[in-house]
């Protein structure tokens, strides 16, 4: 069980982290969030978090990095999910509008918009099989991907159907929008990456899967309402038929 002060200070860690991909020591907290205690005492609970499973070390750096159980707890209890502004939902609807009568085009039209919004790669599924994604190359601004062995497993993952439905299905219960991440993808390679989805579902034929692969530390905050207005968006046009 974490303190208050304790669950303050990991949501301020991965914040950061987010927002710098740099390991974060006391000083910056204490500075930046204007922490009402001492770089000493930040230290200690850095240190308790470390053994709770929380925390991560990197070798090169004397700064901490979150770990999955560390964005789960996020997700789960402290993340505040922003709003969609309403330009970028009606520049979205206009984008997939002229092909709502052809799906699999609407589909590419959709992962193209959402691979712009979210600025990570998007991928979407039907239930014959058939994978489309784009912005593959967002993952490259992520230094987790600049790792030859990561990206590699990233991209086969984009060629296999049955991969990519198995991540998706062994957690496809519960909310409207899922997200696995780190080692919850089930793939050793993958362990510093998260990916958000959600099933849509167009009369009894078409149905898959829309998501957004990226860091473990991507935006969630930002990219599940992008997902969810996404799914919303295909199930919406797609029921014009």
């Amino acid at each position: 069980m974490l303190s208050d002060r304790q669950i303050q200070l990991l949501n301020a860690i991965i914040k950061e982290y987010i927002e710098t991909s740099e390991p974060v020591g006391s000083q910056v907290l204490v500075k930046k969030y204007k922490l009402k205690y001492s770089p000493a005492t930040v230290r200690n609970e850095m240190a308790h978090l470390l053994e709770e499973g929380f925390l991560d070390m990197l070798h090169t750096s004397s700064g901490r990095v979150p770990t999955s159980m560390a964005y789960r707890l996020f997700l789960n209890e402290l993340m505040e999910e922003e709003e969609m502004p309403v330009l970028q939902e009606v520049a979205m609807k206009q984008r997939l509008w002229p092909s709502r009568f052809e799906f699999e085009r609407m589909l590419r039209q959709a992962v193209i918009a959402l691979s712009e919004n979210t600025k990570e790669l998007a991928i979407a599924t039907t239930f014959d099989g058939h994978v489309v994604h784009a912005g593959a190359v967002n993952v490259l601004d992520n230094k987790e991907f600049w790792d030859i062995e990561v990206a590699r497993a990233t991209l086969h993952l984009l060629d296999r159907y049955e991969l990519l439905e198995q991540v998706f299905e062994q957690a496809a219960e519960g909310n409207d929008i899922r997200c696995v991440i780190g080692d919850e993808i089930g793939h050793e390679k993958l362990e510093s990456c998260g990916i958000v989805f959600s099933e849509y579902s167009i009369g009894p034929n078409r149905k898959g899967y829309i998501a957004v692969l990226g860091p473990a530390r991507m935006r969630y905050h930002q990219v599940l309402p992008a997902v969810r207005y996404t799914k919303h968006l295909i199930e919406e046009l797609g029921g014009s038929w």
